[in-house]
């Protein structure tokens, strides 16, 4: 726990133990990359002893070590861990903090709805992580009674979206059960320490990691070891530009010892001398056989520049799909004084599940704008019973939205007036919110990101430069296509209206916009009103 974003190894299914060694693949290939039994003490020794001496001062480290009922003890650890998947522990631990006020335990998380969760969750990105939390705290408390799996391999096969290494970093942390764990930092750690530079999403590679692992935690200290190996490759081993002298384990790392010699043997290159490596240095290292299947492949060649950084190896990123989508922001007069706006809840399965967006549809690349408007027209209609006409809707621009698999690039138009139907007033997936709520509420970031910078200027008038420039930065952080129609004057009690006629759709030059999103969020419930006719 604690540690930077990293990519997990995929999750694998766990095998019994006469099935694990039958595919051990450190039983068949060079003892270069595992640790002998000496090797193993010196390691949990000197890690152990620099974690108790560096460890961040983590929320839920302090939690699991003060709760010692152990539902509730795995139940924060649990939180904590979905929460650190793929997202920094700078942003995780706000986040963390107020679910927990909000959900001190998992019969208080299985009481809440989906709306709730999908809204504390809005802004830390995969949202299918705050969905799964739900889901397996109901299924303990339904199930289980409210108690928590026991082991490791309950964990996995009982809990939705548990797989080995959450499974193995609740077993260890909260019931001191012996196992290892091994997510991005880890995987970097042994990569070093053990020069295994070969693709560590193959399965070889991937189960050589997780026996090491296993093999290497410590059985007096199983949760304090996997923590401090995360640790480790989080503040010490990292990424880039890794801390190497600060490292309690460079007299292990053959990766180090490697960049060594070679600095060595360069530097001798230099001075036209033949190339002498220290006795001691030699000794230390060893060959690795031919055509190993760990070892830095021939098509991988060793970057001299990137020292130890030449481990861990990956294969290349699938390219993101690109999809494009047009949204429309409704606009009708609320309550005296108050504009409200239309938001639609998205199905219950699938991207962004159960969360609240203006009213969209998927488009074609190849679809021409008039066709585009056309299917915009008559999702409109769906919606409001009422007839929307292409000559009703204003192209506003685009705005790109980056998701982990996909590039999204919204199409924004703007539409002001219109009725609901009657028999509409109580459509569940439907809601008309005031621009205060809707700034305050949970929707998705793409949604959020619309700030608009003559807003941020009109508020920001009479302040000094420093609490000026944090207001613009506040206000950049806000819902990027609401703010997008702003900054073209066209929504009421916002920015200045702007003067200039509408343009024709079919004229229209695609401006691109980037923001992100920051900020508390408050129950999108408290908002809700039942859609009226005007």
């Amino acid at each position: 726990m604690g540690r930077s974003a990293t990519k997990r190894v995929p999750k694998r299914e766990p095998a019994s133990p006469s099935k694990q060694k039958a595919r051990d693949p450190t039983l068949h290939h060079s003892p270069y990359h595992v640790f002998t039994s000496e090797e193993t003490a010196t390691l949990r020794k000197d890690l152990l002893t620099w974690y108790d001496r560096c460890q961040r001062d983590l929320p839920w480290r302090r939690r699991a070590s003060e709760d010692m009922d152990l539902d509730r003890r795995a139940y924060s650890v649990w939180v904590s861990e979905v929460m650190l998947q793929q997202t920094q522990v700078s942003t995780v631990i706000d986040y963390y903090t107020r679910w927990m006020k909000t959900w001190p335990t998992v019969q208080d998380l299985a009481m809440a709805s989906l709306e709730e969760v999908n809204e504390k969750w809005s802004g830390l990105g995969y949202y299918s992580r705050g969905r799964r939390l739900h889901e397996g705290a109901q299924k303990v408390v339904q199930e289980f009674g409210g108690q928590m799996p026991r082991t490791a391999e309950d964990l996995q096969k009982l809990l939705p979206g548990v797989g080995r290494y959450t499974a193995g970093a609740v077993a260890s942390i909260s019931y001191g059960q012996v196992t290892g764990v091994v997510d991005g930092n880890v995987i970097r750690v042994l990569c070093r320490l053990r020069c295994i530079g070969a693709d560590f999403t193959s399965p070889a590679v991937t189960d050589t990691l997780w026996n090491l692992a296993n093999n290497l935690v410590d059985p007096d200290r199983p949760g304090d070891f996997n923590q401090a190996m995360m640790e480790l490759g989080a503040t010490v081993c990292t990424p880039k530009k890794a801390l190497c002298s600060d490292c309690p384990v460079q007299s292990l790392c053959r990766a180090y010892k490697k960049v060594e010699l070679d600095s060595a043997t360069s530097l001798n290159k230099l001075v036209n001398r033949r190339a002498s490596t220290p006795i001691g240095l030699v000794s230390d290292i060893e060959e690795c056989v031919t055509s190993c299947p760990l070892c830095i492949q021939p098509s991988d060649q060793w970057d001299r520049s990137l020292g130890v950084a030449n481990y861990p190896r990956k294969s290349a990123k699938k390219p993101s799909r690109e999809e494009q989508t047009v949204t429309c922001v409704w606009e009708r007069p609320g309550e005296p004084g108050n504009t409200e706006y239309l938001l639609v809840q998205r199905p219950q399965k699938g991207l962004l599940a159960g969360m609240w967006e203006f009213p969209s549809m998927l488009s074609e690349k190849a679809q021409t704008v008039k066709e585009r408007a056309d299917i915009l027209c008559r999702r409109l209609k769906e919606l409001s019973g009422s007839e929307v006409s292409v000559k009703d809707l204003q192209f506003v621009g685009e705005v790109i939205h980056i998701f982990s698999h996909i590039n999204q690039t919204y199409l924004v138009y703007f539409l002001r007036g219109f009725s609901v139907k009657e028999e509409d007033e109580e459509h569940p997936v439907m809601r008309w919110v005031t621009r205060t709520q809707f700034m305050e509420s949970a929707v998705p970031t793409a949604m959020k990101k619309m700030a608009d910078l003559t807003i941020a200027s009109f508020n920001t008038r009479g302040l000094n430069v420093p609490e000026k420039r944090s207001q613009i930065l506040y206000h950049l952080h806000k819902r990027k296509i609401l703010k997008l129609c702003e900054s073209h004057g066209l929504l009421s009690g916002g920015a200045e209206p702007s003067r200039k006629r509408k343009k024709d759709i079919s004229a229209i030059q695609l401006p691109a916009g980037k923001a992100r999103v920051d900020g508390g969020q408050r129950s999108i419930q408290s908002f809700f009103k039942a859609a009226v006719k005007n």
